[in-house]
């Protein structure tokens, strides 16, 4: 898997697809699905000392990898949460999550979809990209429950708003 992330990270690099999110300093992000944490210094550093990233997975050895991430990197800002679904975090607490490569593999793509939806501020901004999936089926998918809407497509990411 690690081997799988280092060639992604090289043909589209992390910093280039942050780049496209417009992160601001302070803000509060969930990088839902974060794997091994490839996003992390990246996002760290986009948004700042006074920003907090929480990176969430459902397996605990990338928790673990994360975790060595951030200590290998001194990043303060980040806090890692270990779960399937339910992030912990409070209502409309969050500026963005990122969805990356990982909605096709959900088993509850909806609860998932309503966990973030809750979390997400009124004017926060859900990041999605999923190499697996068609360009129809991706915004059908998130914009299917009502939830969401399309704001605009990226070079790399789809970015939805709240409905």
């Amino acid at each position: 898997m690690a081997l799988e992330f280092r060639i992604r990270d090289y043909r589209h690099p992390r910093q280039e697809i942050v780049n496209e999110v417009g992160f601001k300093t302070g803000f509060k992000v969930l990088d839902y699905g974060c794997g091994p944490g490839g996003y992390v210094p990246a996002v760290s550093q986009a948004i700042g000392s006074t920003g907090k990233l929480y990176a969430l997975d459902a397996l605990p050895i990338a928790i673990e990898m994360v975790k060595k991430v951030v200590a290998k990197n001194g990043l303060k800002n980040v806090e890692a949460i270990l779960s399937d679904c339910a992030t912990g975090l409070q209502n409309e607490e969050l500026d963005a999550v990122l969805l990356y490569d990982v909605f096709h593999d959900l088993s509850d793509q909806d609860a998932v979809l309503n966990e973030l939806h809750r979390v997400l501020k009124p004017n926060g901004q859900l990041s999605f990209s999923d190499h697996h999936l068609e360009e129809n089926d991706i915004i059908s998918k998130i914009t299917g429950s009502g939830l969401f809407k399309l704001q605009k497509k990226g070079k790399y990411t789809y970015s939805f708003a709240k409905s």
